[in-house]
C-alpha cells in the first residue's frame, strides 16, 4: 500500500504538469489560429475563434 500523502503529491504534480501543457497549447492556439483569423479579415472566422476562447474560459471557471 502507498501512503495517501504520497499519492496526493503525485496527483498535484500531474495537475501542475497538465496546467503547463494547457497553457502551452492555449498560447500556440492564440499565436497561430487566432492570429490567422484576425489577419484573414474574415469576421465570421474571427467571431468563431473568439467564441471558442470565451467558451473555454467559461468552462475553466466552473
Amino acid at each position: 500500500d502507498r501512503y495517501c500523502i504520497d499519492i496526493l503529491h503525485q496527483i498535484q504534480a500531474v495537475r501542475a504538469a497538465l496546467t503547463k501543457v494547457e497553457s502551452a497549447v492555449l498560447k500556440d492556439h492564440a499565436a497561430c489560429c487566432v492570429a490567422e483569423a484576425i489577419a484573414s479579415g474574415d469576421e465570421a472566422e474571427q467571431r468563431e475563434k473568439f467564441t471558442e476562447l470565451v467558451d473555454l474560459f467559461e468552462k475553466v471557471q466552473r
